[in-house]
């Protein structure tokens, strides 16, 4: 090969490697699908009967048996037989697989080969589904896509925040009108904040209330004061504020009962009453206490508990926010937890709150949740409507981004009236 040769392959070589290089930073999707795919495809279909009899994914046919005088004659050796995987499809993320499982099989052995299985195909990390009988489905994701994810959209509704991004590369939506209430847990600086803050931000600009209980002294959700319709700092002004928000729950009651409707959005929209977001941030704060706490203690979480039962097809939701929820808050936190159907788990420092905030729907999400580590902040598990869990990650919200938000909408916070009282009310005790 002449030096010419040389110096024209080497050129093309390293001209190759530039563009590859751009092409997976600038054009991730355009890169996948034409290097990543095909060689993906490949040890997929080249490593599936190994990876199958590695780990139990097989089947035996049952060995004939006959009877020769009192000699039992047994037939050939069992042979394994390996489940059909079809041809892999490619997605903006990685790609997808079905197996059809063989009589006897069920999905348990697959769901515990899928690390097995990521490190095989080389991939980020393998999920698996059975979204009917006799069907298994494996999606592979190529690389995190959590790392760096795109600005999700999402269609504005009512009652409906654009958190951030899904694992599949979809928008990471909070719908109340679909899920009335959600139980979010995260360590410190684990991201829960900055959720706050986003959700907050989302529904600033929309015709609903704000009602904030900062047990904290208001250090958390007293930078949106503006927008809120009504913030309780400590566990007394709280027991006020959602005793107040179980009256005007009773009296929707009876405006619904009148018009012979079974919630607020059977009603014409002049007589429906405004929607009512209320957010509880660090909710072990109302729970835990001196024995003369106690009885404030009992009335939050009764109140809470009647709120959440109830207060879905009123108009008045529930967003309670939390570092540990575990059982040693008492049984009025295991009640209260039942009705609170969506859930949303940032990294967190005990498998308890793990197990509280995900075992109950999704048992094989607690361990991923777990997984979480400090450097993924932001990074949450969350439940769908669909009834499954994925992986997402909130857009970052800087604090002054957020107020701003609360100010620039700060005349769109209806008076609640009865929630203006209590409050005044005890202002007043103080003084005097």
């Amino acid at each position: 090969m002449g030096p010419i040769m040389l110096a024209f392959l080497l050129a093309a070589l390293a001209w190759v490697l530039v563009a590859g290089t751009y092409m997976r930073e600038r054009h991730p999707v355009c890169f996948w699908y034409l290097t990543g795919y095909p060689a993906a495809v490949v040890r997929v279909l080249g490593t599936w009967r190994k990876v199958a009899l590695v780990n139990d994914l097989t089947v035996s046919h049952r060995p004939a048996r006959g009877l020769v005088g009192d000699v039992i004659v047994r037939g050939e050796a069992l042979q394994p037989v390996i489940p059909r995987i079809s041809f892999p499809r490619a997605t903006r993320t990685g790609l997808r697989a079905v197996v059809r499982l063989r009589p006897g099989q069920t999905p348990a052995p697959f769901i515990a080969a899928a690390e097995a299985l990521a490190h095989a195909w080389r991939m980020h990390a393998v999920r698996v589904s059975s979204p009917e009988r006799g069907v298994v489905r494996l999606v592979a994701t190529a690389s995190d896509p959590l790392e760096r994810p795109g600005v999700a959209s999402a269609p504005a509704a009512l009652l409906s925040a654009l958190l951030g991004a899904l694992e599949n590369g979809g928008a990471w939506v909070m719908n109340l009108r679909k899920e009335p209430h959600w139980l979010i847990t995260g360590a410190t600086r684990s991201g829960k904040s900055t959720l706050l803050a986003r959700l907050i931000t989302q529904l600033a600009p929309q015709p609903l209330a704000l009602v904030g209980i900062d047990c904290k002294g208001g250090m958390e959700l007293g930078m949106f004061g503006s927008r809120l319709s009504a913030l309780a700092t400590c566990r007394r002004e709280a027991a006020a504020v959602l005793g107040a928000l179980v009256t005007e729950m009773q009296d929707r009651m009876r405006i619904c009962r009148a018009a012979d409707a079974r919630s607020i959005w059977e009603l014409a929209a002049k007589e429906r009453p405004v929607p009512v977001v209320v957010i509880v941030d660090e909710l072990a704060e109302l729970y835990l206490g001196t024995r003369a706490d106690r009885a404030e203690a009992e009335q939050c979480s009764t109140y809470l508990l009647r709120l959440a039962q109830l207060g879905g097809a009123l108009g008045i939701h529930l967003v309670v926010a939390g570092q540990r929820v575990g059982s040693e808050l008492g049984p009025g936190v295991t009640a209260l937890r039942a009705q609170l159907g969506g859930r949303i788990c940032h990294r967190v420092n005990d498998p308890g709150t793990a197990e509280m905030t995900l075992g109950d729907l999704n048992k094989d999400a607690v361990d991923v949740a777990q997984s979480i580590t400090a450097e993924e902040k932001g990074v949450a598990i969350c439940t769908g409507t669909d009834g499954g869990w994925s992986r997402a990650r909130s857009h970052l919200t800087p604090p002054d981004e957020a107020r701003e938000a609360a100010a620039k909408y700060a005349d769109l916070a209806p008076e609640l009236p009865a929630l203006t009282r209590v409050l005044k009310a005890l202002e007043m005790e103080e003084d005097a």
